[in-house]
This record gives structure tokens, C-alpha cells and sequence, in this order.
């Protein structure tokens, strides 16, 4: 991992902030001490509307990862992740400027090379003046400099270059958005305000081009995008939360998310939602799955301990799987920009469902292992 152009992120300052919500048109949201608007049941969601910004709300991103596979067999993860943060002061809010600093765009992109055990990132963090960053209300486009995400045709363009690295993709949906929790709305902790909303596009067909290390690559694959949004941020006992999202070869699709305390048990309210061949879409309490970590890794940079492998189950639907990271070092040391170290990468999945083996692949995000978020925001 380099430290210059694919050296940093601000993913993890954002997500523990877990500011992350919206909501537009005309939904009535009440609004937090700060005066954002707070993600509550009943949200009705629309579409295209939904795919677009929600000023209202303090925090939203829109992120896409996938597994690529390419004409000479190499196999490669990325991710491209836009993010939105409105400024917390009410006079800044208020200001009727078109100038006025009411947002701050940031983005990361990384590229995991499994074939060659390597891991790289990139980040932009640009003020919205003179369309330089910004999402578009009227239509599905977000994007940061010349990074993007942009949906055309039916089909959603995302493109980024940073350095001798780049991707220009194809993303064409197979699914409808899935939405996550009960009521549309996904709870990370007891209180009334630590929610978002939440919802995918798990499973879309890509196509397109990879540039690594001066060579272009055409690849394929599918990828997934995450859209979350709203107004809250983590307590102090939550340390930081597991996150996984899995595609597997028999046309099912997984999410799942723990949130961890600080006493070492985890928050009741995480939860997962299993989406299975046909669409059918099945939100899974924290009762309905088990989670063991089989594995672990230390950072030779950090000597953050991380789980490096594990067993998740699904008894009700049959479902054991076993999941390992395809780049142990899939690292973030962000010590440039939020000053927040934690894990997020490419991982291979195999097991069973019922008497049918499985595989499949994925990525997952683990947080407050170097430090707890809970505490420091």
C-alpha cells in the first residue's frame, strides 16, 4: 500500500460517525438535535427517486464492490465508494449562498489483486463549488472529480483513475433494490434515533475494463451497491461492527451485520437479510444466523489483531458457509485523513445450502479492532 495517491480513505471516519441517512419529497422526517432529519418506519421509498441525494439527512454513500474476473484469468476485487456529509452548524445550513459550505463530497476507490496477493486505495475529499463533487436529485448520478457513478439506459457507468490503476465498468441490475429491516428501516443500537435507511442492489452483471499496474485488463463479473443513509452516530459502548456481503454461485445472495459493544457481547438489533434464487427477499434477525471466527490476522504495519476467517449459518435455511479473505493485508491506515485503521477487502466463500455444496465470493468490513469508534466519535 502506498502512501501517495493510492494511500488513503475516509470510509471509516465516516462510518463512525454512522451519521448515515435521507430522505426527500414529501416525507415528513423529524429532526435531531442538530437538525437533521432522523431515518424512521414508514419511509416509503421510490424509485428512481431514492437513488438520488437527501439533503435533509447528514450523511449518505453509495458503494459498489465486486469481483472481477479477466480474459487472462487474473482475479481482481474493487470497490468505489461516494460519500455525502452535511455540515453540522445551523448558520452554515441556513445560508442561503449558493457558496455556502453545506456539504463535504468524499470518495475512495481500491483495487484488490488476488492473483497477486496485493491491496491499494485511493481518496478525494472535495468541496461541491463549481460542480467539482455532488449527486444529482433528478437522476442517478454521484461523483467526486472525475470519479463516478451514473446510471444510463438501464445501465449504471461507474469509472475511476487514480494513478497507473483505473476501472471503467458496466453495471447492469438483475434485481429490483432490496430493502434492509423491518418497516425500512435498519437499527444499529437500542436507541430511537440509531437508525438508517438501507437498501441494495445486490446482484448486477458487470462488464468493462481494469487498468493495474500498465496493463489493461477486460474483465466481467457482478457487483453490488449499498445506498445507506441518515443521522446518527454510534454510542459510546459500541466499538465498531462486522459487515459482510455474499454472492453465491446458486443464485442467492447474503448480508449480514454485527454490531460490537464494548463488553464484548453484540448489539440484539443486528441483523442480515437473505435474498434468496427467485428475489424473495427474508430479513433475519440476530437470532436466525450464528457467527464464529475460526481465524485471525495481525497487521505487521498496525499489529492490529483482525478475523481473518470464519463460520456463518443460516439453520432455518439450510445454510453453512465458510469465508476467507483472498488478500490477508486488505488494510486501511488512514492516518492522513481520519486517523482511523480498520479492514475492508475481497473474501471467497464455500459450504453448503440443504445437501448442495456452494461457493461464492464477496467483501466484508470490520471496524474497531485497532481502536474503539465508539468511544473517539
Amino acid at each position: 500500500m502506498s502512501d501517495g495517491l493510492f494511500g488513503r480513505t475516509w470510509r471509516a471516519g465516516l462510518f463512525a460517525w454512522l451519521a448515515i441517512g435521507f430522505g426527500i419529497g414529501g416525507t415528513a422526517v423529524p429532526a435531531t438535535a442538530k437538525g437533521f432529519a432522523v431515518a424512521e418506519p414508514g419511509y416509503r421509498y421510490a424509485f428512481p427517486r431514492d437513488h438520488g441525494p437527501h439533503p435533509a439527512y447528514q450523511t449518505e454513500w453509495w458503494y459498489y464492490t465486486g469481483r472481477l474476473t479477466a480474459e487472462s484469468g487474473r482475479r481482481y476485487g474493487y470497490q468505489l465508494t461516494f460519500f455525502r456529509r452535511g455540515i453540522d452548524a445551523a448558520g452554515v445550513r441556513n445560508n442561503p449562498s449558493k457558496w455556502a459550505l453545506k456539504n463535504i463530497f468524499l470518495a475512495h476507490f481500491a483495487i484488490t489483486d488476488e492473483t497477486e496477493k496485493t491491496f491499494s486505495f485511493a481518496e478525494k475529499t472535495t468541496r461541491p463549488g463549481g460542480g467539482a463533487a455532488g449527486a444529482d436529485a433528478k437522476r442517478f448520478k454521484v461523483w467526486n472529480g472525475p470519479w463516478f457513478a451514473e446510471e444510463k439506459d438501464g445501465v449504471i457507468v461507474v469509472s475511476a483513475v487514480a494513478g497507473d490503476r483505473s476501472i471503467m465498468l458496466r453495471l447492469k441490475p438483475s434485481r429490483a433494490p432490496v430493502i434492509h429491516g423491518p418497516a425500512g428501516v435498519s437499527r444499529k443500537g437500542p436507541g430511537k434515533t440509531q437508525t438508517s435507511h438501507y437498501y441494495s442492489i445486490p446482484r448486477m452483471e458487470t462488464t468493462g475494463t481494469l487498468t493495474i499496474n500498465k496493463r489493461l485488463e477486460t474483465v466481467k463479473g457482478y457487483s453490488w451497491m449499498d445506498h445507506e443513509f441518515g443521522s446518527n452516530q454510534l454510542s459510546e459502548e459500541q466499538v465498531g461492527w462486522d459487515w459482510f456481503g455474499l454472492h453465491l454461485d446458486n443464485g442467492m445472495d447474503l448480508m449480514l451485520y454485527r454490531m460490537r459493544r464494548s463488553d464484548g457481547t453484540v448489539e440484539p438489533v443486528s441483523s442480515g437479510t437473505l435474498i434468496d434464487a427467485d428475489g424473495r427477499v427474508i430479513h433475519l434477525p440476530i437470532e436466525a444466523f450464528s457467527y464464529s471466527i475460526r481465524d485471525s490476522w495481525t497487521s505487521q504495519k498496525t499489529r492490529t489483531v483482525y478475523p481473518s476467517r470464519w463460520v456463518i449459518a443460516v439453520p432455518d435455511h439450510g445454510i453453512e458457509l465458510t469465508i476467507t479473505p483472498t488478500v490477508a493485508d486488505q488494510e486501511l491506515v488512514t492516518a492522513q485523513s481520519t486517523r482511523v485503521t480498520y479492514w475492508e477487502g475481497s473474501i471467497s466463500v464455500n459450504g453448503r445450502v440443504g445437501d448442495t455444496a456452494v461457493s461464492g465470493y464477496g467483501y466484508a468490513e470490520l471496524t474497531g479492532y485497532a481502536e474503539s469508534l465508539g468511544k473517539r466519535f
